[in-house]
């Protein structure tokens, strides 16, 4: 596993068509799998910054992406 910071909308765009690439999928193709348009697909690898989180969600999942946020120690443990 690799740690990757993010720190923009576009360093998400990036490793999401980095990762694509890597498993040899069209942008169209891709969408079609997580059941969104290919403008959607081309907002993230751009690095649009108001797409919509589930959908992303999806998309990195489907990359094999796990997100795990880091919190304040004061946080630490506790639910919303």
């Amino acid at each position: 596993m690799t740690l990757i910071p993010i720190r923009d909308a576009a360093d998400i765009g990036t490793l999401a068509r980095d990762l694509r690439r890597q498993q040899g999928l069209r942008q169209d193709d891709l969408a079609a799998i997580i059941g969104a348009s290919h403008v959607f697909l081309r907002d993230v690898e751009q690095g649009k910054g108001t797409v919509q989180l589930g959908k992303l969600l999806r998309l990195l999942d489907e990359l094999g992406v796990r997100i795990h946020l880091e919190v304040p120690d004061s946080l630490d443990g506790q639910s919303a």
